[in-house]
């Protein structure tokens, strides 16, 4: 099982993706002209102007629950693993994929905002809708479903809680079967209350684990803050294969940047995009450009936090493809959580493997949340022409399950069974976006013609040629847009 497992995951994480990746961030960013730079100022202001109606949640509570489930394990024993098989070169990766993928993150929010429909008094909008909406294809969607509901439901759910039962035995000595245990009730309570539920609690967890989490970093990196211009030459020549000890590896660098880049900011993957099609907003775009913004808080402050942390503290090991060790600093530790509470640890004694212990906690299990959320509305899509509320107790069922064993788990089949669950939906929304992305492109020139007139955008399909954006031509819409 474990090796076919190993092979069905080098098979999906093979060179072609790496690289479609990278060159659909690239072709969005000159697409939008840069929206990801362009546009932060409106990233900030658009993120706490939402509003918030019985069908949907605001820009910010869709961003929580997003950034639920980008900022995750990740960001901890994500970065670690990285660092651990790309060396710190794949730290530049992360953030170049980070930089492109805002403009990808962009494009699906978007696409989910237009395509969006009502459903059960709910607004619910994703890949499954766009593709079988914007291109016609239910068969694509349906594929894009399943798919979503098994790695969401299924596969990754096993990651995040492996992370916080690895992250608790370290700190507290913490039974792994008793983290189980704890994790299923406190999931259970949340997602038996359905998406409003899961918003409220995001936007609250979110941004107080993000911000307490960041400012320890910051403690760790200014008591360590003459190494920090050497951390940053070492990034960057192990990037580009010019560090003498990382050299070999740049190709892993690449690699496993994108990959562990992808896997912690999900752009491209189209998860982020579920959440954005709940929010109300009178333009698509708005929430396309929160999205990227999304990005930006998870990678670039998140996950740079941990591999400064890391790299300023040299607690990590890095091995070579045939298992031999460039650097070994922390004797046979396993890859992740362990080496960031080694990081911490180092520095503020008695204090850091309990710190990250909970920081992953709060993490891993808001991503678990938000996980629940993304299987819940493909099942909604496709199950919408029958009432039957089986489907939905299910996959409560199975991810509750996949949780439990996932926490009690070896940490490299959970790792390696997430990124199967990944990179189905990678491949599969990156092809479908990059057929259908001209609608996002067509919203956004929309918006910033509208802003340019002084206007709030708001959002005409039919005048702008979009087709089969069903919710924007409703009277719903009209009556509380368009006066």
């Amino acid at each position: 099982m474990e090796q076919l497992v190993g092979w069905l995951n080098n098979v999906l994480w093979s060179s072609p993706i790496i690289y479609l990746s990278l060159g659909v961030g690239v072709l969005f960013s000159i697409m939008t002209r840069f929206m990801q730079v362009r546009l932060v100022k409106d990233m900030v202001k658009l993120l706490f102007k939402g509003e918030k109606s019985e069908a949907g949640i605001t820009s910010f509570q869709a961003m929580s629950v997003a950034l639920s489930g980008r900022v995750g394990t990740g960001n901890i024993a994500g970065t670690a693993t990285a660092i651990a098989f790309g060396g710190p070169g794949a730290v530049f990766w992360m953030w170049a994929i980070a930089f492109l993928g805002a403009s990808t993150a962009y494009v699906e929010s978007t696409l989910a905002q237009i395509y969006k429909v009502k459903q059960d008094g709910e607004y619910r909008g994703g890949p499954a809708y766009y593709f079988e909406k914007g291109i016609g294809k239910r068969w694509y969607g349906v594929l894009f479903a399943i798919s979503s509901v098994l790695a969401m439901a299924l596969l990754m759910p096993g990651v995040q809680a492996n992370s916080i039962a690895a992250g608790l035995e370290n700190a507290f000595g913490m039974n792994t079967m008793i983290t189980a245990i704890i994790i299923v009730i406190l999931l259970g309570v949340i997602i038996f209350g359905g998406i409003k539920r899961i918003a409220n609690t995001a936007q609250f967890v979110v941004p107080f684990m993000a911000i307490g989490y960041v400012l320890v970093s910051l403690i760790v990196i200014a008591l360590n803050v003459t190494e920090l211009p050497n951390i940053f030459v070492l990034i960057f020549k192990s990037a580009f294969g010019m560090d003498a000890a990382f050299g070999g590896i740049v190709g892993m660098a690449i690699s496993w940047g994108v990959k562990r880049g992808i896997y912690s900011n999900e752009a491209g993957q189209g998860s982020g995009a579920h959440a954005a099609g709940a929010a109300e907003v009178s333009h698509p775009a708005k929430q396309g450009i929160v999205q990227a913004f999304s990005v930006y808080i998870d990678t670039l402050i998140v996950c740079s936090a941990t591999a400064f942390m890391i790299l300023i503290t040299g607690m990590y090991n890095t091995v070579r493809p045939d298992s031999t060790f460039i650097v070994k600093r922390l004797g046979d530790m396993q890859p992740g959580p362990g080496y960031t509470q080694s990081a911490v640890e180092s520095v503020l004694p008695g204090f850091g493997a309990g710190f990250v212990a909970i920081a992953l906690f709060f993490f891993a299990f808001t991503t678990i949340m938000a996980y629940y959320y993304i299987a819940e509305t493909n099942i909604a899509y496709l199950t919408r022409k029958t009432k039957s509320k089986l489907p939905m107790l299910l996959v409560k069922i199975v991810l509750l399950g996949a949780t439990f064993y996932g926490s009690i788990r070896t940490a490299a089949v959970a790792w390696d069974m997430g990124d199967i669950g990944l990179g189905i939906m990678v491949w599969l929304n990156l092809i479908g976006i990059l057929i259908l992305f001209k609608p996002s492109m067509i919203a956004l020139k929309d918006y910033e013609k509208q802003k340019k007139e002084g206007k709030d955008p708001v959002f005409r399909p039919e005048l702008l040629g979009i087709k089969h954006a069903d919710f924007w031509e409703s009277e719903e819409y009209r009556k509380k847009y368009l006066k």
